[in-house]
């Protein structure tokens, strides 16, 4: 299993009329999330993509427990719980400053072949990154 955890300072653009994050933004968190998650493993999207495959977002499922506002440190959690194939999935936990569980959510990815636009393994190189994770 691979676990990652980074912190985000909640901005004023993220946030609604009610000062809580508007819950569209909540999908830019799990980019930040899996961004940084990868390139803890020395991979980028880009260095991805080079290798000719990228990968888009199949499904999307969001848990909200309690909101999150303006100016708030939160802490997200990144897990890769089960060896990818084809698909990927990618689950976020949110923490509030006072380390409360306040949001879950997945995302399911799907590795396609850029030139065949086709869905494929991934590339060797990710691969190798994370196999260690799931010895």
């Amino acid at each position: 299993m691979f676990v990652f955890e980074t912190k985000i300072r909640v901005r004023y653009a993220d946030t609604d009329q009610m000062g809580y994050v508007y819950n569209g933004n909540y999908a830019t968190y799990y980019e930040v999330g899996r961004t940084e998650a990868l390139r803890s493993l020395g991979m980028t999207y880009k260095s991805m993509e080079e290798d000719g495959v990228m990968l888009p977002v199949l499904e999307m499922k969001s848990k909200f427990f309690k909101p999150v506002k303006y100016d708030e440190l939160i802490t997200l959690k990144v897990t890769i719980a089960d060896k990818p194939g084809v698909r990927i999935l990618f689950r976020y936990d949110i923490y509030n400053e006072n380390n409360e569980h306040v949001h879950t959510g997945e995302t399911t990815m799907v590795f396609v072949d850029m030139q065949k636009n086709k869905p494929c393994l991934p590339p060797a190189s990710f691969a190798n990154k994370l196999n260690p994770f799931f010895e």
